[in-house]
């Protein structure tokens, strides 16, 4: 993959996220405490996850350098590459091998990443929903309705 490929990968990526982080809050000079009412937001969770996940496919298709171009014996172009110039006696041929050594290293390590934040967002995202079921029916005013968080914050003053 060139220079220029990763670049346009990034943009494209930053143009597809739709989501960014949010905290919601009260305003600085309300001095915090009660009143509001805690939210997350399960499609903002499993929007990070999704991306997580689409950023793990990419990376596991596109930036494979180990494996690209194959021979027979398993290699890669670059690792038959590194191993020519290395019989060769170009010393060139050691260091692309090393590079290709470290960059499968950290490519796995950026994967695993991927796979930990889409699986965990996705779990939390599930596990939230099915929190708020139910603790929704255990908790209930008088008139059916939900408890909000400031209600239930003056039972612990």
């Amino acid at each position: 993959m060139a220079w220029g490929e990763w670049e346009q990968m990034k943009a494209q990526a930053a143009e597809r996220q739709s989501t960014r982080m949010r905290l919601n809050q009260l305003p600085a000079e309300g001095g915090g405490g009660g009143g509001g009412d805690l939210v997350v937001y399960q499609d903002d969770l499993g929007a990070v996850g999704h991306d997580a996940f689409l950023l793990y496919e990419s990376l596991r298709k596109e930036a494979d350098i180990a494996t690209a171009g194959a021979s027979g014996g398993g290699a890669g172009s670059t690792g038959q590459a590194g191993s020519h110039l290395k019989s060769h006696n170009f010393a060139t041929g050691a260091a692309l091998e090393k590079t290709v050594e470290v960059w499968s290293s950290q490519l796995k390590s950026v994967l695993q990443a991927c796979a930990h934040i889409s699986d965990h967002l996705d779990y939390s995202k599930k596990q939230h929903g099915n929190d708020d079921a139910r603790i929704g029916t255990v908790l209930r005013n008088a008139d059916g309705g939900a408890v909000s968080v400031s209600e239930l914050d003056k039972y612990f003053k």
